[in-house]
C-alpha cells in the first residue's frame, strides 16, 4: 500500500473516492494519461493525497477530499473528463464510491509523506 498526503494526514471528516479497477488488455496511452492524471490532480483545491494499492492488472485507488464541492470541481475538470472517456477502452471493469470519512486514527510511521 502506497500513501501519499499533500501534507499532515488530515483530520476527519473528509471525504475519499474510491476506485476498485481491474484493467483491460488495451492500455494504449493509459500510462501516459495515468501520469497527466497524478501531476494534475496534485493542483486541484481541496485534493488532499491518495493510497493506493495493486498491480499492473488490478488495482485500488482511494483519493481524499477536504469537501464534496471539490470532488465535483474534479469530476468537471476537462482533461479529467478527457481522461474518463478512455475507461471503457482500459478497465475490463472499474467500480467508483464516494464516502464521507466520519473519523479517522493513524499510528506509527507507515504512510509516505510528502
Amino acid at each position: 500500500m502506497i500513501s501519499h498526503w499533500k501534507a499532515n494526514a488530515p483530520q476527519a471528516p473528509y471525504y475519499a473516492v474510491i476506485f476498485i479497477s481491474k484493467k483491460s488488455s488495451e492500455l494504449e496511452g493509459y500510462p501516459e494519461m495515468d501520469e497527466r492524471m497524478m501531476q494534475l490532480v496534485q493542483e486541484q483545491d481541496g485534493y488532499l493525497g491518495y493510497s493506493s494499492k495493486g498491480d499492473e492488472k488490478e488495482g485500488i485507488f482511494i483519493s481524499y477530499w477536504r469537501d464534496q464541492e471539490s470532488i465535483s470541481k474534479w469530476r468537471a475538470n476537462l482533461e479529467h473528463g478527457s481522461a474518463k472517456t478512455g475507461a471503457k477502452t482500459w478497465y475490463a471493469y472499474y467500480h467508483s464510491m464516494i464516502c464521507k470519512v466520519e473519523s479517522s486514527n493513524e499510528h506509527g510511521t507507515w504512510l509516505e509523506m510528502s
